[in-house]
């Protein structure tokens, strides 16, 4: 059965940061929903692009080169291979789009890391 999903009613049925819940799939993909606070960690991922979609709140994203702010209605794309630190000052409301097998920690594995993907 084909159905909507309604992002803003997703987002509250969660409180917690820096766990990834899935709502969505396309192709080899998923959709996940996510709550950021805080620094996450510095981590890249091997073989996957990862996309933020910022629904809500204001993200940065750090490069070891460079830093890129992204706001409301704004996505940027994190190419594979690439180390990356999310922070989020407020709280941020994100949509990501990235391959089933991705790991939100990528290459590192931290108290932070979602071995379960739970969906919503």
């Amino acid at each position: 059965m084909i159905s909507k999903v309604d992002l803003a009613d997703k987002f509250t049925l969660f409180k917690d940061h820096w766990h990834p819940r899935v709502v969505g799939e396309l192709n080899d993909s998923y959709v996940k929903l996510a709550k950021l606070k805080g620094e996450f960690v510095w981590h890249q991922h091997v073989d996957e692009d990862e996309m933020f979609l910022v629904i809500k709140g204001m993200l940065l994203i750090r490069l070891r080169d460079q830093e890129i702010t992204v706001s409301e209605g704004e996505f940027v794309v994190i190419p594979k291979g690439v180390e990356h630190c999310p922070v989020a000052e407020e709280e941020v409301h994100v949509l990501l789009l990235e391959p089933k097998s991705t790991l939100h920690t990528g290459d590192v594995v931290t108290d932070m890391t979602v071995t379960t993907i739970d969906w919503i």
